[in-house]
């Protein structure tokens, strides 16, 4: 029985999104800590910290904002509202008249 539960906690899909983002977070911090600072002093530390910011920063925003959105987006205006909007061609401009080669008016000048 247990194994039959931590396979569905790995075949979870916010499991495995979370899973996504702590990866490309833990990467993003370790190209970013060791291009400034590069393998010395307190680089664990420096490393946990530039990981959390990120990994912080990229859940909310992928795993919190942008699914929201998407679901506002569905439920606040409709399933159709997406459709209507992608169909709606702008309206056509008028043709300008023809602009003739003879100016309209032309200026007289005088001589000094």
């Amino acid at each position: 029985m247990a194994v039959r539960r931590s396979a569905s906690l790995r075949s979870s899909p916010i499991l495995r999104r979370t899973g996504i983002v702590a990866g490309i977070s833990l990467l993003l911090a370790l190209l970013l800590i060791s291009y400034l600072y590069g393998f010395s002093n307190e680089f664990f530390a420096r490393l946990f910290g530039a990981f959390f910011v990120l990994f912080c920063l990229l859940a909310v925003t992928f795993l919190g904002v942008v699914p929201f959105v998407s679901w506002a987006a569905t439920h606040w205006f409709g399933p159709g509202w997406e459709d209507s909007a992608l169909n709606t061609t702008p309206p056509r401009k008028k043709a300008s008249p023809a602009v003739s080669g003879k100016p309209l008016r032309q200026r007289v000048r005088s001589n000094p």
